[in-house]
């Protein structure tokens, strides 16, 4: 009985208005604060999300190394007109920097013993060393350095860079191939690549030459270089 006559005491009254508008503004408060700390929350959120967004291309750019091993230095070169002569470096070491996808932003670094020619033939390496050729006693550095390099499609690219040899640097243009990552038996990743190109030997100033009596020269100008690279990445 008490609790009616209560009851109909605030219906009647401005009390029941009152106490509703007073539920309703610390319900709306209530709400409101809510929702301006799930505002900082969101904002917090975001801003963590773009950081991880700019940081994610530089941690995961990686290092490999050229593996020795598997890789190879080789060249082309054309001999009395009518055959091809193959060799080698056989002493060279280099790096390569990239994700594994965006190949705009790789960089390759490779230095060459030109002391470490191979023929199969230990007269003509030892020609081949002499200040005919690539000078290998005075002018030991020999090496490439990336510029930039243009992606394509198919895994195709160039590489754009500098070719250092006899101490005379000129650009040259490098085709290549990206023939994908492996695990290896060490559980190390693997990366394969392929490139070639063509230079004119006297560019850099390897001009010995002698001409055969038809015609033509002993050792032809061009030279074709090809690269088989197997590179590691580095921890």
């Amino acid at each position: 009985m008490a609790a009616a006559i209560f009851l109909e005491t605030i219906l009647s009254t401005n009390c029941y208005s009152e106490y509703v508008y007073e539920i309703g503004y610390w319900t709306k408060t209530i709400v409101s604060d809510r929702l301006r700390q799930g505002g900082i929350v969101i904002k917090n959120l975001i801003a963590i999300i773009v950081a991880i967004a700019f940081a994610v291309p530089s941690l995961s750019a990686a290092t490999w190394e050229i593996d020795k091993v598997h890789s190879s230095v080789g060249f082309t070169v054309k001999h009395m007109v009518i055959s091809n002569v193959n060799g080698k470096f056989d002493d060279f070491s280099g790096t390569i920097n990239f994700d594994g996808k965006d190949f705009a932003a790789a960089t390759v670094v490779v230095a060459i013993n030109p002391a470490s020619i191979n023929t199969c033939n230990v007269n003509r390496d030892k020609h081949l060393k002499s200040p005919d050729f690539f000078a290998a006693d005075s002018l030991p550095q020999m090496g490439f350095k990336s510029k930039k390099v243009i992606p394509g499609k198919d895994n195709m690219f160039q590489i754009v860079g500098d070719l250092t040899m006899r101490g005379v640097t000129k650009e040259v243009t490098l085709d290549a191939v990206f023939n994908g990552t492996v695990k290896g038996m060490q559980g190390d990743t693997r990366a394969g690549f392929s490139a070639t190109t063509t230079i004119n030997r006297q560019d850099w100033g390897v001009s010995w030459s002698k001409t055969l009596d038809a015609g033509g020269l002993v050792v032809s100008d061009d030279v074709k270089i090809d690269l088989e690279v197997e590179a590691i990445q580095k921890p």
